[in-house]
């Protein structure tokens, strides 16, 4: 799909500049502005530290939401459902029931070990769909030759009689404008299946495919649910279908600080889906096979190709596109390396991967501004403004909350600011509303613990404790994991040092 704003070259820079330059403006503004007009930043700062409360407090409502229509819907029998759907509620055009569905699931990998392959395939053979409507796509890279074609030979061996279709298929190496990652790697296989696809006369809109990273274990009934849920949507072809990720498959295994990062990141994607207006698709998620035909499959010159797929088919159907949160979860891995410190090392470069979905904006802003001239002003504003706040307020948020709000108090004792009755009342005002957003710390906790995997015979029933107390470790994680990762790739970005696809180490001391 062509690209409206390549044809403005100046723009586009200006655009991929605009989020590091808002970010860097705060960080200099704010200390210069607390020596020299103080009353301004604490009026600026206490409005904030509000704005940033009822942000907080908000998200924990949402969250409970969530928590509350996941262990609902994870209940119901959603494959007697399909069986049962009365053919007047089906909104798709041309189907009679549920077996009218079929299901590509595309698995990019490379250089994962086959215990992680294993466990993905032994989970989708364990769903309730049936699986003679299922086509598998195992994506290995011609990079990873040697590796990849001994583990796409034991999974044939293993599960490959079990689908309508299992296809192992090589996505080529070096090719002239691509990016190397997932994105090039789900296209290319997505492309070739589809060939099959046509030869069966299938039609794309009877299709749902589902790009899952490879360590992705489906719920036994996420396929019934998922189409149930298409079946019944309006304008099907026309919506994502987001689940939850839970980073259960190693938690109990992985450091405490990395336990933290992976529940906060489900955490954020239940309360998004608890407000689907804001949904983005993220990570292992499942749409039409006729929207991903129609823009051209899932770019294959950017990193984060996960979001991006939205943008797409957002801008090419004129805004008429959503994402339909889907409460159930999908499991995935909790990051861990060999050692604590690699593990470290690679969180931070994982957040930064995800961060560097800020080269979405020239493409989205530019081709609100440059394109798309059906789609209303209005909705160009929201999602705009809804891209940017976000990536600014990720590398931001933290930064101004626990340092530079403080700043005006500590500089402004050199301009006679500390005599003042506003100095004086700041502090205690400051920490009440840092002490009231612990409400949603302790909302967080409480949760996390509620969802825990079944906990392995090695550990003691001890660790519940420390799984609970963990979240003391709340703000490094935060900060470390969180706004610097942000800052880094957004700065990267804004100087014209473009990220590639950084492939997240996959490692399990048990299953």
């Amino acid at each position: 799909m062509e690209n409206p704003i390549n044809n403005f070259p100046r723009l586009k820079r200006a655009l991929e500049i605009m989020p590091g330059a808002l970010i860097w403006a705060t960080f200099i503004i704010i200390p210069i502005f607390s020596f020299f007009r103080p009353l301004w930043v604490t009026y600026f700062v206490i409005i904030y530290g509000l704005n940033w409360l009822f942000k907080a407090l908000n998200m924990s409502m949402h969250l409970i939401y969530s928590f509350w229509r996941l262990k609902r819907e994870v209940k119901i029998d959603w494959r007697q459902r399909c069986e049962n759907l009365d053919k007047d509620k089906i909104t798709l055009p041309g189907a009679e029931d549920w077996k009218d569905i079929y299901h590509l699931i595309i698995f990019p990998t490379y250089k994962e070990s086959i215990e992680v392959l294993d466990s993905s395939f032994r989970a989708l053979t364990r769903t309730n769909y049936t699986k003679d409507r299922m086509i598998v796509v195992l994506a290995i890279e011609e990079r990873d030759k040697e590796n990849a074609f001994r583990n796409a030979q034991i999974i044939e061996k293993r599960y490959g009689d079990k689908f309508f279709i299992f296809k192992a298929i090589m996505h080529p190496n070096n090719i002239v404008g691509e990016l190397k990652g997932k994105g090039a790697n789900a296209t290319w296989a997505a492309k070739e299946i589809k060939k099959e696809i046509d030869k069966l006369r299938i039609p794309y809109e009877h299709i749902i495919v589902s790009n899952f990273d490879i360590d992705s274990c489906v719920h036994k009934q996420y396929f019934s649910y998922l189409t149930y849920t298409y079946l019944t949507t309006p304008n099907p072809t026309h919506a994502s279908y987001q689940p939850i990720p839970m980073y259960h498959n190693n938690l109990w295994d992985a450091p405490a600080l990395m336990r933290i990062v992976a529940t906060g990141s489900s955490f954020w994607q239940m309360i998004e889906a608890a407000r689907p207006e804001r949904l983005k698709t993220f990570s292992s998620h499942s749409m039409s096979f006729r929207a991903l035909v129609d823009v051209d499959f899932w770019r294959t010159d950017i990193v984060s190709e996960d979001s991006g797929i939205f943008w797409q088919c957002f801008l090419y159907y004129d805004g008429d596109y959503k994402v339909v949160p889907l409460f159930i979860p999908i499991s995935m891995d909790t990051l861990l390396a060999d050692t604590y410190w690699k593990t470290m090392v690679n969180q931070y470069k994982q957040k930064r991967r995800w961060a560097y979905g800020v080269e979405h904006v020239p493409y989205v802003i530019g081709n609100f501004l440059v394109g798309s001239p059906k789609m209303s002003v209005w909705k160009k504003i929201v999602q705009g403004w809804r891209l940017v706040e976000g990536l600014y307020s990720w590398a931001t948020g933290v930064i101004i909350i626990t340092f530079l709000g403080w700043l005006p108090y500590f500089l402004g004792r050199y301009t006679g600011f500390e005599g003042t009755v506003l100095a004086q009342s700041f502090p205690w005002m400051f920490r009440a509303i840092l002490n009231l957003a612990l409400f949603g710390l302790l909302i967080t906790s409480v949760i996390s613990t509620l969802l825990l995997p079944p906990k392995p015979k090695k550990y003691s029933c001890w660790i519940y404790v420390w799984m609970v107390f963990q979240w003391v470790l709340q703000p490094i994680a935060g900060i470390f994991f969180g706004a610097i990762p942000a800052i880094d790739a957004q700065t990267r970005f804004m100087l014209g040092k473009y990220m590639g696809f950084w492939t997240t180490e996959k490692v399990r001391k048990c299953t």
